[in-house]
């Protein structure tokens, strides 16, 4: 099993096609939990991983603030890997006890949250900058100023998008001096929207990576949110059992391959902290999927061939 790499975007950025997600590496916080999440980040730096994606609200700041300690722990593990962050959601209750949960691209809200990561992350420059969740009330030209401003402070280095659409991409393209290099949304055989609504089209106009977040889903019922009927679901399964006995791996990489099988050139983020699957997913890598398996696939998930 060996790690693919690619170029992040149209930047010179080489970077591992796999994404090892941070979300859960604190698990409930307890001794054993942390233990645990060290030696998930460890297993995927070991497994040639090298994207390490975090946000703001990951743990309350605690995902982050374990893998600074990781950082400081391994001295020269810092110059290897490429470290994501996102911001840009703000629960209820912040900063006081009336405020709503919103989304929040304002500059004030991005400075602090950008400058909370590296102090939690214990780093002077994040490689990647996402915003997490399209602010409904941003305004271009304010957001363009200020990722331009991060930029010279030489706080980040690239920035990107996380679950926003096509023309939301374009009007912040349009007024932007800082390429968007990642656009993070949720694709899997259960919401394969991207594949429909231009998101992919759009990814492969503009050499925007396009990275999945919870790429298995509706594919493996421990995902969690599917919304398959238990025909549909089973439907699925055996497709995707009669795949994986054909391509001699597990059933829930032949969702991933299916992934990796566009031209856009989809990452998908893994969120395991199993050391096992970790390691398990680079095989998805070597699977020489076809496209008579991919519309198989598609037509198992849809209950009908193609019009």
């Amino acid at each position: 099993m060996v790690m693919q790499t690619i170029l992040l975007g149209n930047s010179d950025e080489r970077v591992s096609r796999l994404i090892y997600g941070c979300m859960r590496i604190v698990g409930d916080g307890s001794s054993d939990a942390r233990a645990r999440g060290k030696r998930a980040v460890q297993t995927a730096v070991d497994s040639g991983y090298t994207v390490f994606d975090h946000a703001d609200i990951y743990g309350d700041g605690a995902c982050e603030a374990l893998f600074g300690e990781l950082l400081q722990e391994s001295p020269g593990l810092r110059e290897q890997l490429t470290v994501v962050s996102k911001c840009g959601i703000r629960f209820a209750g912040d900063p006081d006890g009336n405020a709503p949960k919103r989304y929040d691209f304002s500059p004030q809200h991005i400075r602090h949250s950008v400058d909370g990561s590296l102090s939690r992350l214990g780093i002077e420059q994040l490689d990647v900058l996402l915003l997490h969740r399209p602010d409904y009330l941003f305004d271009p030209h304010e957001l363009a100023a200020v990722l331009s401003e991060l930029r010279k402070a030489g706080k980040v280095r690239h920035f990107g998008v996380s679950n926003f659409s096509p023309s939301q991409v374009a009007l912040l393209n349009a007024v932007c001096d800082v390429p968007i290099q990642a656009n993070q949304v949720e694709i899997n055989l259960h919401r394969p929207d991207a594949l429909t609504d231009g998101t992919l089209d759009q990814c492969q106009e503009l050499g925007i990576t396009p990275q999945a977040w919870a790429p298995l889903a509706g594919a493996v019922p421990q995902a969690g949110r599917t919304h398959f009927s238990d025909v549909d679901a089973a439907r699925v399964q055996a497709e995707l059992s009669a795949q994986a006995a054909h391509y001699d791996v597990e059933d829930w990489l032949i969702a991933l391959a299916w992934l990796l099988r566009h031209p856009a050139g989809i990452s998908p983020v893994i969120g395991t902290t199993t050391p096992e699957r970790i390691r398990s997913a680079v095989t998805a890598l070597d699977v020489e999927y076809t496209r008579e398996d991919w519309y198989r696939l598609w037509e198992a998930r849809n209950g009908a061939a193609v019009a």
